[in-house]
């Protein structure tokens, strides 16, 4: 990068000092330190669900820290909102871009802060600008007026460089910024990280890609369960080992219940087969089988295609690939009525959006995927909905045992009980569940897991996806292994560990 100016100013740009902040039944950080200086990488590592995201968030001035100073070029400051983080010259470029996509490039980039004379904006002025900023990024051809929906994956990366530029920008967040770069737009972006490091601008780059890091990086944080476990490792020399081995140590217990001895014999017909299913763009043709009482997880990072993959099979998305087929029989693709009419049931990654009716009850909840069961005459049997309802919740041991209470009152991982049983009153076959612990707290996990593992030991067939690996390999019988969108191992999860899992996600390369 530039080691002179490191040397010319050794103080730190920005200081984090003993950040802490927690979220209803999480603490995502915990006392975290961070330095960065100007002209530098400063590289930010650590599994998902680390507290990477919350902690670039109270630099962009998305949350408020609990507790800890943020110091800005020797000074303590508040970053109470986005716009003053900005005005401070910090700007962010999440993974997720928030570009509006039925704006112009060049509307996007002043969006805030058009450039304007007595109160008149002067578009020709803001094209101007945009063209120069747009040239500074190596993509003079990205036309200023072109609306943001219009331009691919890596053009809209860089219309959100540019709106970060345009401003007196000092120090620039990149999350997962290469997660959808092609081999030669990642070079390109390279370059920029270059160009504005020897401009002394400093850059904290968020990657799983050991790789990048290597290439582009000067320093290396770690995160851990909300904590620094390591500080200021030199990015360039640090051996791999040691970063999996720091991101993956543990404050967390995870109590698995044990594995029945009764698996499936390999050659039982499979409830779920998958045959070259594939999705342009998201993920690489998948063959997968799971059998009557198996449970078979998907182990990868964030954009790495588990939920994708998931959806698709639930009829959510549609294929560009392949098929899926139940018992034999091929589902229609992209439909969920199919799915649901074949057996499949869905925990999806965000229950309260997706999964739940939050207002009501747990109930109607429970029952929404079998109404018609209820119906007589055109009208609802309430009774007979709730005692039904009811029987499937106490199976699960639901708490409060209260069929009348809304879903919104109780915790996530009673919340995701209701979930469960609405599957189990329909009589589904192979039960999907995207992270089926995310925002459950620890004591409620050791439930989850037992639950889980009885449905299979009924007979259910069990897809699953977690962005935790100890929970993949505690709860699977198979794993699989997916990198950017492609299957890069399978084998019992008895025959793997987390480092292997890590060392095959961050690293690894097509293998059987």
């Amino acid at each position: 990068m530039a080691p002179e100016q490191h040397q010319r100013d050794p103080l730190p740009l920005l200081t984090m000092s003993g950040i802490t902040k927690s979220f209803p039944g999480v603490r995502a950080l915990d006392g975290v330190d961070l330095d960065v200086r100007a002209g530098e990488v400063h590289c930010l590592l650590g599994q998902n669900g680390a507290g990477k995201s919350t902690l670039i968030k109270i630099l962009a001035g998305v949350h408020q820290p609990d507790e800890g100073e943020i110091t800005w070029r020797g000074g303590a400051v508040r970053l109470r909102t986005p716009t003053a983080a900005m005005a401070l010259g910090i700007a962010t470029i999440h993974q997720e871009l928030d570009l509006v996509e039925d704006l112009s490039v060049t509307e996007n980039i002043h969006l805030g802060h058009e450039a304007a004379t007595a109160g008149f904006v002067r578009p020709r002025a803001a094209r101007e600008t945009t063209a120069r900023l747009l040239a500074r990024l190596g993509h003079p051809e990205i036309a200023p007026d072109t609306l943001v929906r219009r331009l691919s994956a890596a053009a809209r990366q860089i219309v959100s460089m540019a709106r970060a530029l345009s401003h007196d920008v000092r120090l620039i967040v990149m999350d997962e910024p290469s997660a959808a770069l092609d081999p030669d737009e990642v070079g390109n972006l390279f370059r920029i990280v270059t160009d504005l490091t020897a401009d002394g601008v400093a850059v904290v780059y968020i990657s799983h890609r050991l790789e990048e890091i290597r290439r582009i990086g000067d320093r290396v944080t770690v995160l851990k369960d909300g904590r620094v476990v390591a500080r200021g490792l030199p990015a360039r020399s640090v051996p791999t080992g040691d970063v999996v081995s720091l991101m993956t140590g543990r404050t967390v217990e995870y109590v698995f219940p044990g594995r029945s001895a009764d698996l499936p014999h390999p050659s039982a017909r499979p409830v779920l087969k998958v045959e070259g299913l594939a999705r342009d763009g998201e993920f690489e043709p998948v063959d997968l089988e799971v059998r009557p009482g198996e449970i078979v997880g998907l182990a990868g990072l964030v954009g790495s295609g588990r939920s994708e993959i998931l959806e698709t099979v639930y009829g959510a998305r549609p294929p560009t690939a392949g098929r899926v087929l139940v018992d034999g029989r091929p589902l229609r693709p992209g439909s969920v009525t199919a799915a649901v009419r074949a057996g499949l049931g869905l925990a999806p990654e965000e229950r309260k959006a997706q999964g739940l009716l939050m207002l009501d009850s747990v109930t109607r909840n429970v029952s929404l995927s079998c109404l018609p069961r209820f119906a007589r005459g055109g009208w609802l049997d309430r009774r007979q909905e709730r005692a039904a309802a009811h029987r499937h919740t106490r199976d699960l041991s639901l708490r409060p045992d209260d069929p009348d209470r809304p879903v919104r009152t109780l915790s996530g991982g009673n919340q995701q009980k209701v979930v469960l049983a609405r599957w189990l009153l329909r009589g589904c076959r192979v039960l999907l569940l995207d992270e089926p612990t995310r925002g459950v707290d620890v004591g409620a996990r050791a439930e989850l897991y037992a639950v889980i593992r009885r449905l299979a030991d009924d007979g259910v067939a069990v897809l699953l996806v977690s962005s935790e690996v100890p929970e993949v390999l505690g709860l699977a019988d198979r794993v699989l292994v997916l990198r950017e969108g492609r299957v890069v191992h399978t084998a019992p999860a008895r025959e793997l560990d987390e480092h292997r899992v890590l060392d095959l996600v961050l690293e690894g390369s097509p293998s059987r």
